[in-house]
């Protein structure tokens, strides 16, 4: 059974970064255009998912305000909170 895992990894890993990459717009991908990205994902077992997830895929959005100095919106309040809600009671 062990012997498997390893192909097994490599496979479940390159499935899941395939899809990933297929589902990504093309305009966001980095690097490379997206059919060498996939070409390079489906060759290179373990170094074209780990190229894919580094340096292909879009960079994650920045949350407001952690690091675009941006202040964060305001949270919702409870109606308990909310001066409006208790002055129509």
């Amino acid at each position: 059974m062990l012997r498997f895992l390893p192909g097994l990894i490599a496979l479940v890993l390159a499935i899941y970064t395939l899809v990933d990459c297929v589902q990504t717009p093309e305009e966001q991908v980095r690097g490379l255009p997206k059919v060498v990205w996939v070409f390079v994902i489906l060759l290179f077992p373990y170094a074209g998912p780990a190229g894919w997830w580094f340096a292909g895929r879009p960079r994650a959005l920045a949350l407001p305000g952690r690091e675009t100095g941006r202040p964060r919106p305001p949270r919702p309040k409870g109606p308990d909170d909310d001066p409006d809600f208790l002055r129509n009671l």
